[in-house]
């Protein structure tokens, strides 16, 4: 196995400030709003992984959003499955890194189908600590994703997690942003940090972005910091001098609604003014 700590956090992309692309998946099986047709799924996953890599992004994050309300933490096998089928075909489709975020937060599957898949990467939204969401109480397991990591030969599989993610709230008023930094890098060990807005499409705030930065800096932290929410054409620019790369979904989208198919127009437009900045 090789040592995941001792390398670049961002060294399966060409770029030290990458654009990673949402893949935001229709209903699966057993999803309440499912429509009954797999082979549409992944049809329509492949469809928006080929329009993002023809636009231009160094990466694309395959996302189960479909399927609300969320399981907490812990995803029913046939979930486990069906993700592991559309990641497939995406890498199959696409030369680019793909990332993998199993919803709520069950970063152990997300883990297992990377590995199964060979995805490059994973999200989690909750590493360490805990927050209040619409699923009840989310509590990070970083303790278990990062043996499991280990133990199932996936040591080249970065782990991506949120500080303050969005569609949530401290669990404490003693929750402090600086200290989430410092347990998610330092004693979670997680490789990067994402920043996001209050929710989906949101945007980030500049301060807190600017002041989960600063943090990894004075601690001497080898952790990109990812924007993971509101990236749009005119704000891209100017996140991208203080973040190292950013994860875009709604704004690439067919007039901007997250459920939309990918919008090749937009996502060059996105791509261009990263570009310039």
């Amino acid at each position: 196995m090789t040592d995941a700590a001792a390398r670049d956090p961002l060294d399966f992309v060409d770029t030290d400030s990458p654009l990673v692309g949402m893949v935001h998946l229709p209903p699966l099986p057993g999803a309440p709003r499912y429509e009954g047709d797999r082979e549409a799924v992944r049809g329509r996953a492949v469809a928006d992984a080929e329009t993002l890599a023809e636009g231009g992004v160094d990466a694309v994050l395959v996302e189960n959003f479909g399927d609300a309300p969320f399981y907490p933490d812990d995803v029913p096998k046939h979930v486990v499955s069906e993700l592991t089928a559309a990641v497939g075909a995406v890498r199959r489709a696409v030369d680019l890194p793909v990332g993998v975020n199993v919803l709520r937060n069950d970063a152990e599957a997300a883990l297992s189908v990377a590995a199964a898949a060979g995805a490059s990467f994973v999200r989690v939204n909750v590493h360490s600590g805990a927050r209040v969401t619409d699923q009840g109480v989310v509590e990070g397991r970083a303790h278990e994703t990062m043996r499991l990591r280990e133990r199932i030969d996936a040591a080249d599989v970065r782990v991506f997690a949120d500080v303050d993610v969005k569609h949530s709230a401290p669990l404490s008023s003693r929750d402090s942003l600086d200290d989430a930094v410092a347990e998610t890098v330092e004693r979670g060990l997680a490789d990067g940090l994402i920043v996001s807005g209050a929710g989906t499409g949101e945007a980030v705030d500049a301060d807190r972005l600017r002041r989960v930065v600063d943090r990894r800096d004075d601690l001497g932290l080898d952790a990109p910091v990812l924007v993971g929410s509101g990236v749009t054409t005119d704000s891209v620019a100017d996140l991208l001098s203080v973040a190292d790369g950013a994860i875009v979904g709604t704004a690439l989208k067919e007039d901007g609604v997250t459920t939309n198919p990918v919008d090749r127009e937009r996502v060059v437009a996105l791509v261009s003014a990263a570009a310039g900045r």
